[in-house]
Formats: C-alpha cells, structure tokens, sequence
C-alpha cells in the first residue's frame, strides 16, 4: 500500500520540522558522529513518536525502540534475522510495526580524519528500491502473516558519510561507514499482509517467466530477482510451473488459477 501524493507532503513536512529540531541546519554539518546513537536512527525514532518517555522503554527482556502504551515500533536498518526474538515476545501482546528505511537517493560524502574536512557531495548512481528489503523480510517471513505486524518501507534521501580510512591509494577500498544523515523522505510503502507484496511484481512481465525476465522487468540483478521469487514463493503467491531450456519458469497464482 503506497501513500497518497497529499499524504506524502503532510509526511515530508512533518519530517522536516523533526530533523530540523533534532539537528538544525548548521549542525548537521558542524557536529557529525557527535551523537550517542546513529543520526537516520535517531531522527526516525522522534519523527514516528517525538516523546521521549515512550522511547527506548523495556518490554520483558527486551527494548523496544518506541512504545506507544498499545503499539511497538523498531527502526531497523538492517538485520532482520536478530529481531526474530524480539518478535517473538512482541507479537502476541502488542501490534508492531518495523521501519525500514532505504536509500533511494544517496550522496556520498568523505571524511579525512587527519583534518576533518568533507569532501563535496557525490551522488551514488544506484537508487535503491523495495526489492533492497527483500533480503531482510525472507528472514522474517514467519511472521510477515502476522495480523500484529506491520513494516514500513521508508525510501529516503540521504546523505552518507565515510572515513578515508581504507586501502589504496585514495583509501577507499573497504573504507568504514561512519553516519547517514537523512535529508528527505521520497516515499512509504506499508506491507500489512503477504499479499502487499504483491504490489512489486512488474505489470509488464509476461508469463511464465524466468528469473532472468522477472530480473529485467523489475530492473534489478538476477540474484535478487532469484529471493524476490523464492520469497513469492513461500507464500504461495508464485509457482514453479516448468522449464526453458536449463531455465526454471514461474507463474503468479493468478495466472495460475
């Protein structure tokens, strides 16, 4: 389920006034990696609850990013698989929603440590997608039919910042992560059911299918197409239905019925 073009406004304004309140323009570039957690974290967590006494609040033997008093919320970047648990204790006493946010507009920015200057801004070429999250929510796909739960794709706009600290002669090879400073929410996809994910399999693809085709319609690489598919799969939603060639075809329950 995708917002309306009117709800998007309302979120992105409100998404300003949070972001501009945790840091403040002039912060945002004079004290980078001074906080005590990660800056996208952080400004998420206000953005969804902005009061302080219902964040960060223990729930049995876990802590739960936000607690509203009836519903959790976690900000997760990534690693799904370590929620499990989490999830496990959460969803049979309150709803929960995951929020997922995902670069979608990237400009990469350099640190020298020796002297602290920035490098100008470099926009990554690759724009991140829903398909990025497929990885993450295979690891949760036990629970994705949960009534309690809810995640939230947030693509974003961002910046990302790097330390100079890697190998090569421009020390960027393997060089660290240091903060990602969100700038702008571009739009939020709310799956509440399996079905939801429906929603990404291309209108243009043609079936059956391969995973080669699925990968190019949905303009992603084969091995992501191959986890979109076996994800499909696992609900139902698509089915093995023969071979191209040394290729496996596939069909959507739809077309199967």
């Amino acid at each position: 389920m995708r917002q309306t073009e009117a709800g998007m406004d309302t979120q992105k304004q409100r998404f300003r006034e949070v972001k501009e309140k945790m840091l403040g323009e002039e912060r945002l570039r004079a004290s980078i990696g001074t906080l005590s957690e990660k800056t996208t974290h952080m400004i998420l967590k206000n953005y969804y609850e902005p009061d302080v006494d219902k964040q960060e609040i223990p729930i049995g033997n876990y802590v739960a990013d936000i607690f509203t008093g009836q519903e959790i919320i976690e900000i997760q970047s990534a690693g799904f698989g370590k929620m499990r648990d989490k999830l496990e204790a959460f969803l049979p006493e309150y709803p929960v929603t995951i929020v997922h946010p995902i670069p979608h507009i990237k400009r990469l920015i350099w640190i020298d440590q020796e002297t602290g200057a920035l490098s100008a801004p470099h926009r990554s070429p690759k724009k991140g997608n829903a398909y990025d999250a497929f990885l993450e929510l295979y690891r949760i796909r036990d629970y994705l039919a949960d009534r309690h739960l809810t995640v939230k794709l947030l693509l974003m706009e961002l910046e990302e910042y790097k330390l100079l600290n890697g190998y090569g002669k421009n020390k960027k090879i393997r060089a660290s992560k240091y903060d990602r400073i969100p700038l702008d929410i571009i739009e939020e996809i709310v799956i509440e059911r399996p079905e939801d994910l429906m929603q990404f399999v291309p209108l243009e693809l043609e079936e059956p299918f391969t995973v080669k085709q699925f990968a190019k319609a949905a303009h992603i690489n084969d091995r992501m197409a191959s986890l979109a598919i076996k994800l499909y799969q696992y609900y139902g939603m698509m089915e093995h239905t023969g071979k191209k060639g040394q290729a496996y075809l596939y069909e959507t329950r739809e077309r199967i019925k």
